[in-house]
């Protein structure tokens, strides 16, 4: 069986429709709270080489920190937003998924975590606002 990490954040919405549809396969995942147990640099490294994403995807630009520290400025070097991320967690981007420890997403919207699960959907599944992601059959609704 596969082995499945989330990086949630359990007060985001998205997160947790992503861990919903990660557990609507029958996977448990491993999850990690990210702002308790914050990854190492090298972890956050390792999920960049892992995924189509740069460092500056997997960095959420919507906290205030983002703007304090001016992060948008294109003087700050991958190595340094990562430095940034480790320090100040919030700044990680969620839900990132990562799939026996081989491939990476991030998982905005929760639907992109369909494209890398191994296994099909068991059942129906909306979201916390109640839209329908998945119909009776398993089958992703588009």
């Amino acid at each position: 069986m596969s082995k499945i990490t989330i990086y949630h954040n359990p007060r985001c919405g998205t997160s947790r429709n992503t861990l919903a549809l990660i557990r609507n396969t029958g996977i448990e995942p491993e999850v990690i709270e990210y702002l308790k147990n914050t990854p190492s640099k090298q972890a956050l490294a390792d999920i960049v080489a892992k995924s189509t994403h740069t460092v500056r995807d997997i960095i959420r630009a919507k906290e205030a920190i983002y703007q304090e520290l001016d992060l948008a400025n294109p003087k700050w070097t991958d190595d340094e937003l990562l430095d940034f991320m480790v320090k100040h967690p919030i700044l990680i981007n969620r839900p990132i998924v990562v799939v026996d420890n081989e491939t990476a997403r991030l998982c905005r919207p929760c639907e992109e975590v369909l494209d890398i699960l191994p296994l099909p959907q068991l059942k129906a599944f909306n979201k916390e606002n109640g839209e329908a992601v998945i119909d009776e059959n398993g089958k992703r609704i588009v």
